[in-house]
């Protein structure tokens, strides 16, 4: 004796039907057709070799194969509406959790993140910092954000928000502000520079797009982070180089200053999450930060 569930369909349609004992009210519930209904329940009957239905005046009524049914179906449709909606619920109201460098989070995101709350309330956002070791393909992060260059990874849908933009920067508080401010950019092969070691190639790749030779430049203070690099350009303790988007509020506060303007690299500013986790929440924050970072532009 075979073992094998009837097709869905057919037994969907039979719970509606049992539930309203109505073929035209169970075809209304499914968004479908009373014609469609009759011959699932046909395909049912057909497939179990026993009559469910029967006529009853101008409608129908459950026979005994019917009736025994229709307590199964009822208790396993409705259980699984309750665990479906539990589900649904369940990842609705989970946290979105991005993850992106500690500069990006405490320079960027931030300041905007009364904004981001306002504008995308549903979104429930959570913010996982990291310096290159956070990996959206992991348990427990949803994407990340991050500067970086093509190609992508292929297991990686990629949101491209912006292209980085770079440049050196000061504090009006740096003892040689005042020689550096309108001076060439060649001026700055004089001074030791700050650095960090998580982007070595950034002042290098500054020197050659302005034409300087970067085996002249002359580093100082090193810093593990861009975050201390910056605070140390704050502080006035040198000159720092720095993304565009982790400096734009100490430039329109007038705590730094870009005398030399920002030049583009080949890297983006880009949103990724893993292929096979599509969020469409991703994709809202994808939207909300490329119209932001327009709005920086500005």
């Amino acid at each position: 004796m075979s073992r094998d569930l009837p097709p869905l369909n057919a037994l969907r349609a039979f719970e509606a039907t049992a539930r309203f004992n109505s073929v035209s009210q169970a075809a209304e519930q499914l968004h479908v057709t009373h014609g469609a209904v009759s011959r699932q329940l046909k395909v049912l009957e057909e497939h179990l070799g026993v009559s469910l239905f029967a006529k009853d005046g101008r409608g129908i009524k459950l026979t005994d194969a019917g009736a025994r049914l229709r307590e199964a179906s009822f208790e396993a449709f409705e259980r699984l509406r309750d665990v479906c909606a539990e589900l649904t619920q369940s990842s609705a109201d989970a946290p979105f959790v991005l993850g992106c460098s500690g500069s990006l989070l405490a320079r960027w995101f931030i300041p905007r993140l009364g904004r981001l709350n306002a504008e995308l309330p549903d979104l429930r956002l959570h913010l996982s910092a990291g310096e290159g070791d956070l990996d959206p393909r992991r348990p427990g992060l949803d994407a990340l954000l991050v500067f970086a260059e093509p190609p992508w990874p292929t297991d990686m849908q990629v949101y491209e928000l912006a292209s980085e933009r770079i440049g050196p920067v000061i504090s009006p508080r740096f003892a040689h502000y005042e020689r550096l401010r309108q001076a060439p950019a060649a001026a700055l092969l004089g001074e030791p520079l700050l650095h960090t070691t998580s982007r070595p190639q950034a002042w290098p790749s500054w020197a050659q797009h302005h034409g300087i030779d970067a085996d002249a430049l002359t580093y100082g203070q090193g810093f593990e982070h861009l975050y201390y690099l910056l605070e140390a350009a704050v502080a006035g303790l040198g000159v720092a180089i720095a993304p565009e988007p982790l400096v734009a509020e100490d430039l329109r506060a007038g705590r730094l200053v870009a005398p030399w303007g920002f030049s583009q690299t080949p890297a983006q500013l880009a949103l990724w999450l893993p292929k096979r986790a599509a969020d469409g929440r991703a994709w809202q924050l994808a939207q909300w930060l490329k119209a932001e970072l327009a709005r920086q532009d500005v």
